[in-house]
């Protein structure tokens, strides 16, 4: 077992920093030795040599000039007792920190913004670094790596390749994510495999102009180092299939992100029909889970990003899931955006999620593992920086709630521009710091009536739509079928406002935010049953 000694030192007695390391320290099996606080540098050295620990952990609060006197007083004794195969870290403020860092006897330093999640990363990388030189390479272990705390994923997609390279090196040896998305810009997205179509004018927008396997294999090299994050990618718009293959084989890809019905005419983010759309989707999802890679179907809130009503999205969040099961996908990552679309009070917000946390949830069984992700929904950012800060530790206080297994954290500036590595480590101390609050102790929201009722609503109103699709189809898995699919958005039983008038959806239903839930309303207002909508259809 290995061990670690503590100790404040110097004058200074703010112990509480060294005893929450060392407890958690003991929490992940280290041997810990407490030597308190005011403990003298002699002490301090004593102590190491009667205990011989494999780290010391020292700490100091109090001012940056009378700490280069103690570390330089240390620096000399740890050569007078030719002490060494120590590992030294220091934690302290920011600004005792700053000095600590001009130490080299120092492996690590502790400035208090790393939070928990920082240091039972360090503790677990040191324990396992005799015989696991990086953390788990895969979505499952390193889920079960960082337990307790969730994944923290951030994308990042520059309009330069080399300045997405370098943001990429710091994101990873800032050791804050678990798994860096690659956004590429739209015309990789749409034109990897047909270059001669790509427009030169629209290079950079969306992402990073990625154009060669070598371009991924060059993002994927800048991650190697720090805690070594997992690695993933956006999918392609088109040839979705060619697409998974290369992300497996650079970027050893995390999981693949696959719509059913998006990337199509629906959304005109390529110019693929939806039934042909559908067709390659459902192939490319296959493809991913028959080699191995974790899917995500990420369609519930593209239709929520259009303002879909809330009983649609948890129905297409049961069919994503059920489509994912029954195609072989083993590791399957349900992600529940928050706040969207915007305007849901936390209370509907919740049974939203709730809902479809429980008809996904109902699928699992031995070989099909749920993961929950939570993100702060797109739209839902103010303009205003810090109003965005709030937006975003508030959604992931609440969302927390279902006890995720990954933080897909947004940045507070996507409303106003992309973020770089500054921001997105901002907003990763922002939301590292709401879900370690939540995890304290939330109250329960199953213990709620409002909410539950409105689960309730949600789930019969989910299997009314999902029921309706089946009885549009001829074949024994009508979900399943691309044909049915089709006709679902072809007959408006799956609609969405803001598809009005620009795609091959209906666009004929009206929602409204009413008393914080996303619901369905006639011509003059009046909120509409799922019931009388689906009877006012017409197929």
């Amino acid at each position: 077992m290995k061990k670690i000694l503590g100790a404040v030192i110097g004058s200074d007695v703010h112990v509480a920093g060294v005893l929450n390391f060392l407890n958690l320290a003991e929490d992940e099996g280290f041997e810990t030795v407490y030597l308190g606080g005011r403990v003298s540098i002699r002490e301090l050295v004593s102590g190491i040599l009667k205990h011989d620990p494999d780290i010391v952990a020292i700490s100091y609060r109090l001012g940056t000039e009378p700490l280069k006197k103690l570390l330089d007083e240390l620096v000399e004794e740890i050569e007078k007792h030719k002490i060494k195969d120590k590992e030294f870290i220091f934690g302290g403020t920011m600004e005792t920190a700053g000095i600590a860092r001009k130490y080299p006897i120092f492996s690590r330093i502790f400035d208090g913004s790393e939070g928990s999640e920082g240091v039972v990363a360090y503790l677990k990388g040191f324990k396992e670094s005799k015989d696991k030189e990086i953390p788990p390479q895969t979505l499952p272990e390193r889920v079960e790596y960082m337990k307790p705390h969730p994944l923290i994923r951030h994308h990042i997609g520059l309009p330069s390749l080399t300045d997405t390279v370098k943001e990429i090196e710091k994101l990873a040896d800032s050791s804050l994510l678990d798994i860096i998305s690659i956004a590429p810009d739209q015309n990789c997205q749409q034109f990897f495999f047909e270059p001669e179509k790509i427009d030169p004018r629209q290079d950079g927008a969306g992402g990073a102009p990625i154009r060669s396997i070598e371009d991924f294999k060059k993002l994927y090299e800048a991650s190697r180092r720090g805690n070594y994050p997992l690695v993933r990618c956006y999918a392609g718009t088109r040839h979705l299939v060619s697409f998974s293959k290369i992300l497996k084989e650079t970027l050893n890809n995390a999981w693949a992100t696959i719509p059913i019905f998006w990337y199509s005419e629906l959304d005109r983010r390529s110019d693929r029909p939806l039934l042909e759309a559908i067709k390659e989707n459902l192939e490319a999802i296959k493809w991913n889970a028959e080699n191995g890679v974790p899917v995500e179907i990420n369609d519930a809130h593209q239709w929520e990003l259009r303002y879909a009503h809330d009983s649609l999205a948890v129905a297409v969040t049961y069919i994503a899931a059920y489509v994912a099961k029954h195609l072989g996908v083993k590791h399957y990552v349900q992600q529940y955006m928050i706040d969207n679309p915007p305007g849901m009070s936390p209370k509907m917000d919740i049974a939203k999620l709730l809902a479809k946390k429980e008809l996904v949830e109902s699928l699992e069984d031995n070989n099909f593992k749920v993961y929950r992700m939570i993100r702060t929904g797109l739209l839902s950012f103010p303009a205003d920086p810090n109003a965005a800060k709030g937006q975003l530790a508030a959604t992931m206080f609440y969302a927390s709630s279902i006890e995720p297994h990954i933080i897909h954290v947004a940045a507070y500036c996507e409303a106003l521009y992309r973020a770089t590595s500054k921001e997105i480590i901002e907003s990763v101390k922002i939301v590292k710091r709401a879900c370690a609050l939540a995890r304290r102790g939330m109250p329960d929201p199953t213990e709620d009536p409002e909410i539950m009722t409105r689960v309730k609503i949600l789930k019969e109103e989910a299997l009314e739509i999902v029921e309706a699709i089946k009885a549009l189809g001829h074949s024994d898995e009508p979900l399943l079928d691309p044909e049915t699919l089709y006709k679902a958005v072809e007959t408006g039983i799956l609609d969405a406002p803001a598809l009005r008038g620009m795609s091959v959806a209906k666009g004929v239903v009206n929602t409204r935010i009413v008393e914080g839930a996303c619901v369905v309303v006639d011509e003059t207002g009046k909120i509409m049953k799922e019931k009388e909508r689906l009877e006012g259809l017409k197929w």
